[in-house]
């Protein structure tokens, strides 16, 4: 891969992982007008390792939060005296944490091949737009973090497995799901990034190996130009989420997904 184009796809990925467009349906159809081949492990796995950078981001953004939740379960777990809302909350990302992770590990090989489709992507983008505009609709927004619980988590854990389609969005999903738990707008967004942590750290991880197969230079470099890019895209979704509706995103992603569509159907892009 040159690096101009994995410039582009460093880009991509900073500003599109924590807005509810996803970031994978993106990264996508931008492969394809770069004509990279998205069936090369190589690829996929690059795509996998910047998604770092965007952790990374997070971890900077919500180090203070990070710190706290971490040392609250650690004092619970060592006295039952100390087992507070940051004690829990702990559990929370580590259970909500659990399905993706085996879906993931398990059906790695669905994920990086029939779902790759630019037509599944483009069903996604309008399909789960109709989702978003319920959850919005439905919520009542009545619980903030400090309600937050297990089933909660157990719930936003499993609406991050569909996000595995690319075109539905991680974030999309996991507010969505949020939403419909009745949790405030900012608190399912929160909830969002800090089950991002876990999920997409392990993915990059996992794929390390394939991206340095394509002998991509400057991964180090991306990771980081990524990071800046996804830490100002978190700052001003967090600003947005407090006075505007994630049904605004719902707009862009109808409009995309048939544009997708005409393009495929005219034969201007290949599905896969």
């Amino acid at each position: 891969m040159e690096l101009w184009k994995a410039v582009v796809l460093g880009v991509v990925e900073g500003v599109t992982e924590f807005l509810p467009v996803s970031s994978t349906g993106h990264l996508t159809i931008t492969e394809r007008l770069l004509n990279l081949k998205t069936d090369d492990v190589s690829v996929t796995g690059f795509t996998a390792v910047i998604q770092v950078g965007a952790i990374l981001a997070a971890i900077i953004y919500f180090f203070k939060d990070i710190v706290r939740i971490v040392a609250g379960f650690a004092r619970g777990l060592f006295s039952s005296e100390h087992r507070d809302v940051n004690y829990y909350f702990g559990w929370y990302v580590i259970v909500g944490s659990i399905p993706i992770g085996l879906l993931g590990l398990f059906a790695k090989h669905i994920i990086v091949g029939p779902l790759r489709s630019l037509w599944v992507v483009a069903i996604a983008l309008i399909v789960w737009s109709a989702v978003m505009v319920f959850a919005e609709s439905a919520a009542t927004q009545s619980r903030n973090e400090s309600k937050v619980n297990f089933r909660d988590a157990i719930v936003i854990g499993l609406a991050q497995c569909i996000a595995l389609i690319p075109g539905v969005s991680r974030s999309g999903a996991t507010i969505s799901a949020g939403l419909l738990r009745d949790l405030d707008r900012v608190t399912a967004t929160r909830m969002s990034f800090f089950l991002g942590i876990p999920a997409l750290s392990a993915a990059g991880l996992y794929e390390l190996k394939d991206a340095l197969k394509g002998g991509t230079v400057g991964v180090p470099a991306l990771v980081v130009g990524t990071a800046v890019v996804a830490y100002a895209s978190i700052a001003w979704l967090l600003r947005f989420v407090v006075r505007h509706s994630i049904v605004t995103f719902v707009w862009y992603r109808v409009g995309l997904g048939a544009l997708l569509m005409v393009a495929l159907g005219a034969g201007w892009l290949a599905a896969t």
